[in-house]
């Protein structure tokens, strides 16, 4: 059986452990927590899983973008019962996780876009195919079957840095290039598990995205300058050096970033005290969007640090996007948004933030 390790990075007054489980289809599950985890393993059945997609170039726009074929079956909104992301215990349904209890669980997905052995791609003349490789996880905060990044309560979420830093290390040594931790939440982002969890990416090349910003952040753009310009009026307050303000251009309606006001590349280079602030806005924020639009709130949540080996004057920031621009109403990306990537912002940067105070 294998042991729980202590992690060499942990935050709080109590170790971070890691087990290390081999699931009987091959994928790697990882259990992290407070207490070293020492369960059995419950019986585990070896179905066939697949090795990712494919990559193919998008001449006119400069992406890269993944083709997935096996992902149209994945598991789509189970029956409490079957939930997958649940503890399996004695007499019930075989899940992900085949111990009875854990704390955070960290595994490999069964239907990942992105795969270490990925190693098919199309022939296509003109058009530029690779195998997706990569990793995808799944993060599971809890064993419970309901909450959010905000009930789950403070330590859980120390719990959950402490894990991500891990991965992101483990995940540059396999061979991956940039790392995004994120959460979907919610029907109007296309959530299929409604237990609360997160995902990460690894991939083998910076998607145009963050290179865009790996660019801007080497040319001398200065995060550190516009949040200490914003902070005033535009700020919903710091604990620990961390921030949590909305982006005076802001894309999406009550947009909110956290980011260290020191410039940090990564949540592995910040300091204890301000992965401690970054825990409490990550909780923080949610419940604000929650008491904000009355409910459980849709909203789409990623870490955004630097790729592989650091990148000059790199800027670390968790960004979070509501699909919300009021209670009931969902800001649709149409046509606009999607053909040309100009955003149309329904709720004014000012107006966002005064609201966000007002659910402090």
């Amino acid at each position: 059986m294998s042991k729980s390790l202590p992690l060499a990075r942990t935050l709080g007054s109590k170790p971070t452990y890691v087990r290390e489980h081999r699931k009987a289809d091959g994928r790697m599950l990882r259990l992290y927590g407070r207490e070293a985890h020492s369960l059995e393993p419950s019986a585990e059945s070896a179905d066939p899983i697949a090795q990712g997609g494919e990559l193919r170039y998008h001449p006119l726009r400069s992406e890269w973008n993944v083709y997935a074929a096996h992902r149209q079956n994945r598991t789509f909104k189970p029956s409490a019962a079957d939930d997958p992301l649940a503890p399996t215990v004695a007499g019930g349904v075989e899940t992900e996780i085949p111990f009875a209890d854990f704390e955070l669980a960290i595994f490999e997905n069964k239907f990942a876009a992105f795969h270490h052995s990925a190693s098919d791609a199309a022939d296509l003349a003109g058009i530029a195919c690779e195998p997706a490789k990569g990793a995808c996880d799944v993060v599971v905060y809890a064993p419970d079957a309901s909450g959010s990044l905000h009930t789950i309560g403070q330590d859980r979420r120390q719990v959950l840095i402490a894990a991500l830093i891990d991965r992101y290390d483990a995940l540059f040594r396999a061979g991956c290039n940039y790392v995004l931790p994120f959460e979907n939440r919610g029907d109007e982002v296309g959530v299929t598990l409604s237990h609360p969890h997160g995902q990460i990416y690894g991939f083998e090349r910076t998607p145009v995205i963050q290179q865009r910003a790996v660019d801007a952040f080497a040319g001398g753009y200065d995060l550190a300058a516009e949040i200490a310009e914003c902070m005033p009026d535009y700020g919903l307050g710091e604990e620990g050096g961390v921030a949590a303000f909305v982006p005076r251009f802001a894309r999406f309606p009550y947009e909110v970033w956290l980011a260290p006001k020191q410039r940090r590349e990564g949540p592995w280079d910040c300091s204890d005290e301000e992965l401690e602030g970054l825990a409490s806005w990550l909780g923080e924020m949610t419940r604000r969007y929650d008491a904000l639009f009355d409910g459980p709130a849709a909203t789409m949540m990623a870490f955004h640090a630097a790729p592989k080996g650091g990148s000059a004057g790199y800027h670390f920031t968790v960004q979070f996007y509501p699909l919300l621009r009021a209670k009931g109403r969902v800001k649709y990306l149409a046509s606009v948004e999607q053909h040309t990537g100009t955003f149309t912002v329904d709720v004014m940067p000012e107006t966002a933030v005064q609201m966000l105070r007002d659910v402090a």
